[in-house]
C-alpha cells in the first residue's frame, strides 16, 4: 500500500468506487465504500494524487481531501470518458479515472473556492428563473393567441398589451379570461422580482472581485459573463494559451482534416453552453457597437482598432458569424487580461501576438 501513487476515485450520491495504482500502474486498492466511511479510509491511505470527474458534488470532495493533504485533480468527463471501456460500471469508470489523471495530456478543471461556488450557484438559479420567464411568456402568448390576439415579440410588447387587456376597458377577453390572465401577470411579475433581485447579487461580487473587474473591460463582457467566467474558470490558471479557453468553450471551429487537406466547420460547442451563450450575446453586441452610425456626421461612432477590425469581419462573414469570432476573441482575451493582470486596450486588442493570445 505504501507504493501506492494515484487513486481514481468514482463518486456517487452513496457508495462511492476507489481505484488505486503504483506508478507502474499494477492495481493496489480497488473498493466499493459508503459516503460516510469514504473520508475515514481515505485518511488511512498514503498521500498521494487523486483523480475524479468534475460532477455534482466533487468540489466538496476535493476540498475535504485537500484539507486531508491529498493531490486532488478534477477532470471533464469528456476528458474520462476516453479511457472507458464499452461496458460501463462504477469500477471500470473509477479505472478510467485514475488512468486519465496519470496521464501528460490530460487537462484539468481547477477546484471551486468559496466565492466562486457562490457566484455559480447565484448564476444557477438566476438562470432557472429566466428560463421560467420565458416558458411563462410563451404559455401567455399561445393562450391569447387561441383568443384571437396576436403580441409582437419582446417582453416589453407583451407586458404592455397584458396590461391593456387585464385592466383596460375592452371586450377583447370574456370576464374568466381576464381573471386567469391577471393571475398569470401577477406570476411574471414575481418571477421578474427574483431575477432582479439576483441579478444585482451577481453585479454585487462584479464590483468586488479584481477578477472579474479586469475582464468587465472587454467589450462585450458585462457582470452577468465576467462574474459566469470567473465561476467557472478562476484565474484561468489551468489554461497555458488564451486558444485553450476558446476550445474549453466550444468556440473553435470543428477540423476535418487529413494530410494537407485542411477544412475547418462550424464551432465545436464543447464545454459550458451557458457561458458560449453569454459570450456569443456580447460579440453581438460588440458588432451592433461597432456598426453604429452617428446621425449628424454619418461617420461611425467607434474607430479604434478594435472596432474597425469588427466591421470588416462583419461585411466578410456576416453578423452571426462575426459575432461567434468576436466571442472567441475574448475567450482568448480573457486569459491574457487574466495571466498578465492587465485591461482591454482597444488599440491593441486586434494584434493577437500584442496580448499573448
Amino acid at each position: 500500500m505504501k507504493n501506492l501513487t494515484v487513486i481514481g476515485i468514482d463518486i456517487a450520491k452513496t457508495i462511492f468506487q476507489i481505484h488505486g495504482a503504483d506508478r507502474d500502474g499494477k492495481v493496489l486498492v480497488k473498493k466499493r465504500i459508503s459516503r460516510s466511511g469514504f473520508l475515514a479510509y481515505m485518511a488511512d491511505l498514503p498521500r498521494c494524487v487523486v483523480g475524479m470527474e468534475s460532477c455534482g458534488g466533487s468540489n466538496y470532495w476535493a476540498k475535504e481531501l485537500l484539507k486531508l493533504g491529498f493531490e486532488v485533480k478534477l477532470m471533464s468527463p469528456f476528458q474520462v470518458k476516453k479511457y472507458t471501456d464499452h461496458q460501463k460500471n462504477d469500477a471500470r469508470d473509477a479505472a478510467a479515472c485514475c488512468e486519465a489523471v496519470s496521464r501528460a495530456g490530460t487537462r484539468f478543471v481547477a477546484v471551486k473556492n468559496e466565492v466562486q461556488s457562490d457566484m455559480q450557484a447565484l448564476h444557477r438559479v438566476r438562470s432557472h428563473y429566466v428560463e421560467e420567464r420565458t416558458a411563462l411568456m410563451n404559455m401567455i402568448r399561445g393562450l391569447l393567441l387561441e383568443s384571437g390576439i396576436a403580441i409582437a415579440k419582446g417582453q416589453t410588447h407583451l407586458m404592455k398589451k397584458l396590461v391593456e387587456l387585464v385592466y383596460g376597458e375592452n371586450e377583447q377577453l370574456r370576464p374568466t379570461e381576464k381573471r386567469l390572465f391577471q393571475r398569470l401577470k401577477e406570476d411574471l411579475d414575481k418571477v421578474e422580482e427574483e431575477i432582479v433581485h439576483y441579478t444585482s447579487q451577481v453585479e454585487k461580487y462584479a464590483k468586488e472581485d479584481e477578477a472579474c473587474r479586469r475582464i468587465q473591460s472587454i467589450e462585450g463582457i458585462g457582470p452577468v459573463s465576467a462574474t459566469a467566467l470567473i465561476a467557472k474558470v478562476g484565474n484561468c490558471s489551468e489554461f497555458q494559451k488564451g486558444r485553450d479557453l476558446s476550445a474549453f468553450l466550444g468556440l473553435v471551429p470543428k477540423q476535418y482534416s487529413s494530410a494537407d487537406k485542411q477544412v475547418l466547420g462550424g464551432i465545436t460547442k464543447h464545454g459550458d453552453r451557458y457561458i458560449r451563450q453569454l459570450l456569443i450575446h456580447g460579440g453581438r453586441s460588440c458588432v451592433q457597437a461597432a456598426s453604429r452610425v452617428d446621425k449628424r456626421t454619418g461617420e461611425f461612432c467607434k474607430n479604434d482598432p478594435h472596432s474597425v477590425w469588427i466591421r470588416k469581419l462583419k461585411n466578410e462573414i456576416g453578423v452571426n458569424r462575426a459575432s461567434v469570432a468576436v466571442a472567441n476573441k475574448n475567450a482568448r482575451m480573457v486569459v491574457a487580461i487574466l495571466k498578465n493582470k492587465t485591461t482591454f486596450c482597444p488599440e491593441m486588442a486586434h494584434y493577437s501576438e500584442s496580448i499573448g493570445v
